[in-house]
């Protein structure tokens, strides 16, 4: 069932635990995660990566996403993430989208205030959530070349942009990265402390794949009530993948005996990241 970010994060932050969200492409990877998360009763986040908006995606992805939500008993929020654009905002919730991140990180403070508070009074009408990121968590984007340095969230920032731009959640930046780490990081939890003390929304962790258990652990303990996945989903099936060309006799296999293949390898990460986030069996 579709729901916002709003309401899926209210009981996050009520009960501490967090929510998983996971980039994905249609529709394999869509099949693939909410199959997994209905069995293990867990919300979810369906996100795509607004960088990976192309030709008809607005056509493909919030359809095939609306069309089988009412077929699943947990909810689903069906999320852009990391959007700069307010044109592509206004067309991800004119499709549907429940859900929309504006990532004015790389912006001066009062210039992200200044297009978030847009984005808010853009979503309004539609009943959408708004997330937004103050700080600047780097790392590595799709090309996995250019590399940029985190900014951390600095928590004197934090009420006066939750106040006045109306946000329904925070990403914030304590040490994580994009993309996969060259070395592994050490989250800042004492800032993290910091942050949810003066934080009237709930806070979200980018950078989640790759990031030692332990500190997803620390986070979600401490304040994140959302944090996202993607590299670590592509590398479970990339893995997979490989395997079964290695091991396939055919030279024309039938797609779905590879297909149920890969959606399995995505969802024993999936599992893996709901069951981190304490997640599982949040749905009765």
């Amino acid at each position: 069932m579709l729901t916002t970010a709003k309401d899926v994060l209210k009981d996050a932050r009520e009960k501490h635990y967090a929510v998983p969200g996971f980039n994905c492409v249609p529709d394999i990877m869509i099949r693939g995660i909410l199959d997994r998360v209905e069995r293990c009763r867990a919300p979810v986040f369906l996100m795509l990566y607004a960088a990976e908006v192309g030709d008809k995606t607005f056509w493909y992805y919030p359809a095939i996403v609306r069309a089988v939500a009412e077929r699943y008993t947990i909810p689903i929020v069906l999320h852009l993430d990391h959007a700069t654009e307010l044109g592509v905002i206004r067309e991800a919730l004119d499709h549907g989208f429940t859900s929309v991140m504006y990532d004015g990180s790389n912006l001066p403070f009062d210039q992200n205030v200044e297009m978030t508070c847009k984005v808010v009074e853009l979503a309004k009408p539609y009943g959408a959530s708004v997330e937004a990121e103050l700080g600047l968590v780097g790392g590595f984007g799709l090309s996995g070349k250019d590399s940029v340095a985190n900014v951390l969230t600095q928590p004197d920032e934090v009420t006066a942009f939750v106040g006045q731009t109306g946000v329904d959640s925070l990403a914030v930046s304590i040490g994580t990265a994009h993309g996969v780490y060259e070395q592994l990081p050490q989250l800042d939890i004492p800032l993290l402390k910091k942050l949810d003390a003066v934080s009237q929304v709930p806070l979200v962790l980018h950078g989640g794949s790759g990031t030692p258990d332990e500190q997803i652990r620390a986070a979600v303990e401490n304040g994140i009530c959302k944090f996202n996945v993607y590299a670590d989903s592509r590398v479970g099936m990339w893995n997979r993948f490989r395997k079964i060309a290695a091991e396939t006799q055919r030279n024309d296999p039938l797609p779905n005996d590879y297909i149920s293949q890969l959606q399995e390898a995505l969802g024993d990460v999936v599992e893996a990241k709901a069951t981190l986030a304490g997640a599982v069996g949040q749905v009765r």
